[in-house]
């Protein structure tokens, strides 16, 4: 579907000037949401061992982070829709800085589930929806290439954080580390003051005067549409499931992040199964990292082009399938050269879905109802986001191989970018179906008016 135009929208979007800076703002405020919760895996075992915790007990704390940063999506929304980008992911800021400080002087796990997982992931969730929307408000002709570039955040700070955490591990303890990277994290706060409001010039039937106005979405349920801005401050809008796009995608989507992380938690131990040792297995996901930096962007450049943005949707159905693809081929790979190549591809395909994931929802709903559509799919994401890594290792400890872990994975995959493809083609067969019929009945009933007009003169 093509972009919506200036004359729709009511204004024209910058796409770009001060939207680069919003950009560089929301790739700071992403790449912490998103690498955050790995990251904190190498603190683990000082953490155990320090406070006398199972594994199973400490794993809890990246499981409990990830699941509020997604379920705290609708109130994000809601805090976004009523105050705006810019405060919400100051105030983001401040909670993950002041959980991850408070973290470091904690001496039982519960005290660094409270602080780390559920108010370090809350400060995650504002940061992330808030960043997303306020792309949506700058950018609409550019807007694949700048969700790329904020997206990039990710690997980037995935590459960069994580050894910069084992060498204040070193150096620090884990109390220090935590302690320094709270205030690393206070940086969001800067990155939220970059996200200044859309200031548009607007007519008055009064005065003349200038108005921050929100970008209108250019869609044929123009219905739906209206309910956003009216449910705006509602903590979960429901009406978003009479969408027939949001739905497709939605269901697409959640069987997408099912089968998405399992793999990156387990290809280590894998790569050691297959005789690699322990410092190039860690090295893979390293590999991953830094090939999925430049994939983001590159995708964001590629989706802004005149023959892909049409076809957006068509496009992230194909990067999904890719990326099932490499998961089902994986076992065929033996040798440390070959898991480094499915790595390459691993991290093609998972940048390219990441980059066009929130892009594509965006096109689908607009960005009226974006912030309400993002809330409410983070919050059901939470559910396969826990359930994925601990269904794969368990069906590991049932078979015993690996290799059966990438076959679930890549199979659900396949078949969420698979059913994606075929929803789509029926869901713009449909819409044009519905414009045809509405051009129709518009047709008629002028020309009925237009009878009922000549009836009128005759008598007269």
């Amino acid at each position: 579907m093509s972009p919506a135009s200036a004359k729709t929208l009511g204004h024209k979007p910058l796409d770009g000037g001060w939207g680069w800076m919003v950009v560089i703002g929301a790739h700071i405020s992403i790449g912490f949401a998103y690498s955050t919760p790995k990251v904190l895996s190498i603190f683990y075992k000082p953490i155990q061992e320090d406070l006398g915790v199972s594994s199973s007990e400490i794993a809890w704390i990246s499981s409990i982070m990830l699941a509020a940063m997604y379920a705290g999506g609708p109130v994000s929304s809601m805090l976004v829709s009523r105050f705006g980008s810019r405060p919400i992911v100051i105030l983001g800021g401040l909670m993950c800085g002041v959980s991850m400080v408070t973290a470091s002087f904690g001496n039982s796990i519960v005290h660094i589930y409270f602080f780390i997982g559920i108010i370090g992931g809350c400060g995650l969730s504002l940061n992330l929806n808030a960043s997303l929307t306020i792309i949506s408000k700058y950018f609409l002709a550019k807007r694949p290439l700048a969700n790329g570039l904020a997206m990039a955040g990710s690997p980037v700070f995935l590459c960069l954080v994580a050894p910069l955490n084992q060498y204040l591990l070193d150096k620090f303890g884990w109390r220090g580390s935590l302690l320094i990277l709270g205030g690393l994290m206070l940086n969001c706060c800067v990155a939220g003051a970059l996200m200044r409001p859309v200031i548009v010039p607007r007519k008055q039937t009064s005065c003349a005067s200038e108005k921050m106005v929100e970008e209108q979405p250019d869609k044929n349920n123009t219905k739906l549409k209206a309910s956003c801005m009216k449910d705006a401050k509602i903590f979960i809008n429901l009406s978003l499931f009479k969408d027939r796009g949001f739905v497709f995608y939605l269901i697409g989507n959640v069987l997408f992040i099912f089968g998405a992380y399992a793999p990156i938690v387990f290809l280590p131990a894998y790569a050691i199964s297959q005789g690699v040792d322990e410092y190039s297995a860690a090295y893979l996901l390293s590999i991953m990292g830094f090939v999925d930096m430049f994939i983001r962007p590159g995708t964001g450049l590629v989706a802004n082009s005149k023959w892909i943005r049409p076809r957006i949707q068509y496009f992230f159905s194909f990067a999904m399938v890719f990326n099932g693809t490499c998961h089902l081929l994986c076992p065929l790979m033996k040798s440390h050269g070959l898991l480094i190549g499915y790595t390459v591809f691993f991290g093609i395909g998972f940048g390219m879905v990441f980059a066009l994931i929130f892009e594509c929802l965006m096109d689908l709903m607009g960005s009226q109802c974006f912030p309400s559509a993002v809330g409410l799919v983070t919050i059901i994401e939470c559910f396969p986001m826990l359930l994925g890594p601990p269904t794969a290792g368990l069906l590991v400890d049932l078979c015993g191989d690996y290799k059966y872990l990438f076959f679930m994975c890549g199979s659900v995959i396949v078949a969420g970018g698979l059913f994606l493809f075929v929803a789509n083609i029926y869901h713009y067969h449909m819409l044009e179906k519905e414009k045809t019929e509405k051009d129709r009945a518009q047709n008629q009933k002028s020309t009925e008016n237009q009878d009922q007009v000549s009836e009128s003169e005759v008598e007269m």
